[in-house]
């Protein structure tokens, strides 16, 4: 296959150029710097145009852009920075497939569309929550509609924390709690979706190419986990102690609208669409994701799969 990835640069998507050109696909990256090879090609998303040029041949897109939503503590600036980074490269990529006629649109979204759900369980016929981050994911999924009216197949990847062996929300925790500093957040009932990042990029190779799988997906592990379930499971993967219960009202202090948002509640979700599409996950327990992640399993786990997700 021909993909162009948008938003190649982080976390995920260096990861999944890497494994889809190891499984043989010929990756295009769109770059907002000048094109160091013939493998990447320039955009500007604040333009607001991709010429239909730019993605001929393609198969596939798959847009991961968007700024970090743990980066920083919200500020009004940085909610907007949070929003442009998402719905306006996606407004640009979705017509550019619909003009281009790309037959798939794999588009990033995020599990906080549901908002706080408590116990309740959620799949992705459940309605969207309320707060910033569930009205984010709403209108970031609304800008994939030109693409979806042309007649493209989109899946939405409402992703979950990502377990990955370096950076992200992981890499910071892993030194708290190698000190000694870790605990639950607030009363810790609250549940924490997770994902390992060997299921995170199978599952996107998955969506790739299965005809199956068509809007929302939950790229969530198969058992999710209380926040407190989340914190006794990493201090036993990193043998130390977690004893601590870090009050709501600290959580809130330090982080602000951040912690209300995504750290003192969460969705219970589970994944649903991809399990009805076939797919199997590599970790299905949250110890199996974490030791993955923190003990060198995880790369192997993604080198012994194809990028089909089979």
């Amino acid at each position: 296959m021909k993909v162009v990835v948008a938003g190649s640069s982080g976390l995920i998507g260096t990861a999944l150029t890497d494994r889809l050109r190891a499984a043989g696909h010929h990756v295009v990256r769109l770059v907002r710097r000048p094109p160091a090879g013939p493998d990447e090609l320039g955009w500007n998303p604040a333009d607001g145009r991709l010429g239909p040029a730019m993605l001929s041949g393609a198969d596939a897109v798959v847009n991961l852009c968007g700024a970090g939503v743990g980066d920083r503590r919200w500020t009004g600036a940085y909610k907007q920075q949070l929003r442009d980074s998402r719905i306006v490269p996606t407004d640009v990529l979705a017509a550019a497939v619909a003009q281009a006629g790309v037959p798939t649109l794999i588009n990033a979204s995020g599990i906080n569309y549901y908002g706080h759900t408590g116990d309740r369980i959620v799949d992705e016929s459940a309605a969207p929550g309320t707060g910033f981050l569930a009205g984010l994911c709403v209108d970031w999924e609304a800008a994939t509609a030109p693409a979806a009216a042309a007649g493209a197949r989109v899946v939405l990847l409402r992703s979950g924390l990502v377990f990955a062996p370096s950076g992200g929300a992981l890499g910071r925790l892993r030194l708290v709690y190698s000190l000694g500093l870790g605990g639950r957040l607030g009363t810790g009932r609250q549940y924490l979706p997770w994902i390992s990042l060997t299921d995170e990029l199978r599952a996107i190779g998955f969506a790739l190419t299965s005809s199956a799988l068509r809007g929302p997906a939950n790229l969530v592990g198969p058992a999710p986990v209380t926040n407190a379930e989340f914190n006794r499971a990493l201090a036993r993967a990193l043998g130390r102690p977690a004893p601590w219960r870090v009050p709501q009202f600290a959580v809130r202090a330090a982080l602000g609208e951040l912690a209300d948002e995504a750290l003192l509640t969460g969705p219970r979700a589970i994944p649903a669409a991809l399990e009805s599409a076939g797919f199997g996950f590599e970790h299905n327990t949250i110890g199996a994701a974490l030791d993955a992640a923190l003990h060198g399993s995880e790369e192997r786990g993604s080198a012994a799969h194809g990028a089909d997700g089979g």
